[in-house]
C-alpha cells in the first residue's frame, strides 16, 4: 500500500473553508488597555526595541498585500487561486492590524497607511530591504514568466522565507514575551490572529511547493537557485542597530533563538515539500542541527562575510574555515570533472586555501597545493567574500581585475554551474 505524505492530505478546499472559520477584524481591536500599559509596562528601551521588531512586520505586512496579485493569476489551479485571494485580505488586514497599533497605542504616523509607513521606514535593516526588493522584483518576474519553476521559486520567497523563517520566528517570540507579561492585550490577541493566518498561508505553500516540484523536476532546482539567493540577506534581516543584543534580551530571549526558530521551520517546511534543506545544495555545512546553523550564520554576519558591508571582513584561518565550510556546500557534483580536481585561492592578505573535488567528495582546507590547483584564483579575502556574498557580480569582479584567474579554462566555464 502506498504511503500518502501528511502534504497530500492537505486540500486546497480545506485550506479556503478553514480561512472562512478563522476570520476577524482589524478594526474591532480595543487598544485602549495597550495605550496605557504601553506607557507603564515598557520602559524606554522596550518601546524602542519593541518598535524596531514591529515596524518590520507592519512593512512586511504592507508589501506582501501589494505583491500577492501576479501569484493569483500564475497559480494553475481555481482552487488555489480563491486561497490566493484570501491571503491577499488577510495580509491587508495584518497591515491595518499594524497601523492602528502603531498610530493609536506608539503614537507612531498620521493614521493613515502612508503616514505609518513613512515614519516606520527608518527602522527597516539593511536584510529586510534586500529580502522585500527582491519580493517586488520576484512579482515582476511572475507577471512575465508564469511557470512552473518561476512560480515554485516565487513560492518558496514569499511562503517559506518571508512567512515561514522570518514572520513565523519573530511572532512566536512576540506572543511569548505578551503572554508572560500578560501585558498589550489588544496587540496579543491581533498577533495571535495573524499567527493563525500565517500557519494557513505556510501550509498552503508547502502544499504547492510540494505539487509543483512532483509535476515538474525543474521546480526544486529554482527554489534551490531562490535559496541561495536569499538566504544571505535574509539572515542579516534580524541584526539590531549596532549589534546591540538586548533588542531580544531586554524580552527575555537571545538573538540566536530567533536564528535558529527560523531555520528549523524552514528545515521542516522544505521537508514537508519534498525538497529537504540538506539536499538543496546551499552555502551551508550539511549534517547541522538547526542550533548549529543559527550559530554559524551569525558568526558569518559578525565576521563581514554576510549582510552589510561595514568594513573590512576577519581574514583569520577559524573564520575562514568558517567560509570555505560554506563553499563546500555549495558544489554541484553534476558539473565537476569525472578527474579530481583542486581548486585554490592565493589570498594577498591571508594565506592560501585549497577545495579538491573527487567523485562527489569535496574538502577544503588551509595552504597551497604541491604542483599547483588545477584553477586558482588570485584576490584579496576581502574581494572574494564580497563576490561570495553577492555584493560584487563575479563577471564584473574579473572584469575589474579583483578576481584573477590562472590555470585550466574549461574548468573555469564550469564555475558559475560547478559553484552556483
Amino acid at each position: 500500500m502506498a504511503v500518502v505524505s501528511a502534504t497530500e492530505q492537505i486540500s486546497y478546499t480545506d485550506l479556503y473553508a478553514r480561512w472562512e472559520r478563522g476570520n476577524w477584524s482589524a478594526t474591532e481591536i480595543d487598544f485602549s488597555a495597550d495605550r496605557e500599559q504601553w506607557q507603564e509596562r515598557f520602559d524606554p528601551f522596550e518601546r524602542r526595541a519593541a518598535l524596531w521588531n514591529y515596524s518590520l512586520f507592519f512593512h512586511g505586512e504592507d508589501a506582501v498585500a501589494d505583491n500577492l496579485s501576479p501569484y493569483i493569476d500564475a497559480a494553475p489551479l481555481e482552487e488555489q487561486k480563491y486561497f490566493l485571494a484570501t491571503q491577499q485580505v488577510d495580509e491587508a488586514r495584518h497591515a491595518v492590524f499594524f497601523k492602528r497599533f502603531m498610530h493609536e497605542v506608539a503614537d507612531v504616523g498620521d493614521g493613515t497607511m502612508a503616514g505609518g509607513l513613512a515614519a516606520i521606514a527608518p527602522q527597516l535593516t539593511w536584510g529586510f530591504r534586500r529580502v522585500f526588493d527582491r519580493l517586488d522584483t520576484m512579482a515582476d518576474e511572475l507577471r512575465r514568466d508564469r511557470s512552473k519553476p518561476k512560480l515554485a521559486a516565487a513560492i518558496a520567497l514569499y511562503h517559506l522565507i518571508v512567512e515561514a523563517t522570518l514572520a513565523q520566528s519573530g511572532q512566536h517570540f512576540i506572543t511569548g514575551y505578551l503572554e508572560r507579561r500578560e501585558t498589550l492585550p489588544g496587540f496579543y490577541g491581533g498577533m495571535r490572529n495573524v499567527e493563525f493566518d500565517e500557519q494557513r498561508h505556510i501550509g498552503f505553500g508547502v502544499k504547492l511547493l510540494y505539487d509543483l516540484q512532483r509535476e515538474d523536476p525543474e521546480c526544486k532546482e529554482a527554489v534551490a537557485e531562490l535559496l541561495r539567493e536569499v538566504l544571505p540577506w535574509a539572515l542579516a534581516v534580524f541584526v539590531p542597530p549596532g549589534w546591540d543584543e538586548r533588542y531580544a534580551t531586554a524580552f527575555g530571549f537571545e538573538l540566536l533563538d530567533i536564528y535558529e526558530l527560523g531555520i528549523a521551520s524552514l528545515d521542516s517546511k522544505l521537508r514537508a515539500a519534498g525538497m529537504p534543506l540538506d539536499e538543496m545544495r546551499l552555502p551551508l555545512p550539511r549534517g547541522q542541527r538547526p542550533r548549529e546553523r543559527a550559530e554559524y550564520g551569525v558568526a558569518l554576519l559578525r565576521a563581514g562575510y554576510l549582510g552589510e558591508k561595514t568594513g573590512p571582513p576577519a581574514r583569520d584561518r577559524a573564520t575562514l574555515r568558517l567560509l570555505f565550510d560554506g563553499v563546500e556546500g555549495l558544489v554541484d557534483h553534476r558539473y565537476a570533472p569525472r578527474r579530481p580536481v583542486t581548486l585554490g585561492w592565493e589570498f594577498t592578505d591571508a594565506e592560501p586555501w585549497h577545495l579538491r573535488i573527487d567523485n562527489g567528495h569535496t574538502r577544503a582546507m588551509p595552504g597551497a597545493v604541491a604542483g599547483g590547483a588545477d584553477l586558482t584564483f588570485h584576490c584579496s579575502v576581502e574581494d572574494w567574500v564580497d563576490v561570495a556574498a553577492g555584493r560584487i557580480d563575479p563577471r564584473m569582479a574579473l572584469v575589474r581585475r579583483r578576481l584573477r584567474p590562472s590555470g585550466s579554462l574549461r574548468l573555469l566555464a564550469r564555475m558559475p554551474r560547478l559553484l552556483g
